[in-house]
């Protein structure tokens, strides 16, 4: 397939700031539906979700993807992802009762888990800690945000109780743009992302769920269409958070900041130096030590190779979504698009 050039000199800046070499490379994903949903398990292995019920998924580094529909979920849109292995992942979808499929053999059956009964929730994002363990997460019900959580592989779910949460501001509420407003690090440390308040906060829990502390964003907000879209921690006390404004998503500025402590408080990155415009998902790019990382959104695609203090833009292609396994990084879009990079270190710059 044809290198984008642009893409191309992305890869170059990280070769420049890093000892590794890498190429983006754009894949067939046998759909044209909308893909929100990603997953990524190793670098030959990788799953995504959307529109119509639809799951792709790779095992050989996407030299091919197959393409199936969940049984039950033609007319849903299946936002989010979890994969845990290459033959067992969870499937969500959004709206009102929203579910949960899983899959134990690579996707060709699936079986219902969960269906949300609580009026007005609406799961936006799904991740698990290791094999036995995940969350869910949706907007609020009744004043507060809504989690479930599981401990046996996803065979039954349980909600937090509300109280365990702190009250949710006026219309705030979780995004789900590209599964990514939940992030899970370690064996035990959870965050997750919100907008559409007159602030865009973080919540944050240190024993997988069971209870949470909440703390204020410099991020873009104050409408619905404005906050926090993507969390990512490369450890426990460092992080990336992206979003803007989804509907002008040429507008720069007040769309990522910082924190060094776990996400207690954030520091704003200039806008000067920050995305081009509202970026749905942020990446570490492992085995750079956190220096360097990538931002996308449906305007294009942003390079940091500084740890996030300063931003490069590297296209103009769409994407919703983007993440890492291992070596290889893979992004997924509008109209079935998919997309990988793979880096590998280059000895002679050692």
């Amino acid at each position: 397939m044809r290198i984008c050039p642009a893409v191309h000199h992305l890869f170059t800046l990280l070769v420049l700031a890093q000892p590794v070499s890498a190429q983006w490379v754009a894949q067939s994903s046998g759909t044209q539906v909308e893909l929100r949903g990603l997953s990524v398990v190793s670098p030959t292995v990788a799953w995504a979700s959307g529109q119509r019920g639809t799951v792709i998924r790779t095992t050989n580094g996407g030299g091919l993807w197959t393409t199936d529909t969940v049984s039950g979920a033609t007319a849903l849109d299946l936002r989010s992802i979890a994969a845990t292995s290459p033959s067992t992942a969870f499937a969500m979808s959004i709206g009102d009762s929203s579910r949960i499929f899983r899959t134990t053999d690579g996707g060709r059956s699936w079986s219902l888990r969960f269906v949300s009964t609580r009026k007005g929730s609406f799961f936006d994002a799904i991740r698990f800690w290791d094999a036995k363990h995940g969350i869910a997460v949706s907007d609020p019900v009744d004043g507060r945000f809504l989690l479930v959580t599981t401990s046996d592989g996803g065979e039954t779910w349980q909600e937090v109780p509300a109280d365990r949460l702190p009250t949710a501001l006026p219309n705030e509420g979780a995004f789900a743009a590209s599964g990514s407003c939940l992030s899970l690090y370690g064996r035990s440390d959870a965050w997750f992302v919100t907008g559409g308040a007159a602030v865009a906060r973080v919540f944050h829990s240190s024993n997988r769920g069971r209870s949470w502390t909440v703390s204020d964003s410099p991020l873009r907000a104050g409408t619905a269409s404005n906050g926090i879209f993507s969390v990512s921690f490369r450890d426990a006390k460092h992080g990336v958070i992206a979003g803007g404004d989804y509907q002008k998503p040429k507008l720069g500025g007040r769309n990522l900041a910082l924190s060094n402590n776990g996400g207690r408080s954030w520091t704003l990155v200039d806008s000067a130096s920050s995305p081009t415009g509202f970026r749905s998902a942020v990446a570490y790019v492992p085995g750079t030590a956190g220096r360097s990382l990538i931002a996308v959104g449906i305007s294009g695609t942003d390079l940091s190779t500084d740890g996030g203090l300063t931003w490069v833009a590297a296209d103009t292609i769409g994407y919703n979504s983007v993440q890492f396994g291992g070596r290889a990084g893979y992004v997924v879009g509008p109209k079935g698009r998919v997309g990988k990079v793979e880096f590998t270190p280059d000895r002679k710059k050692r």
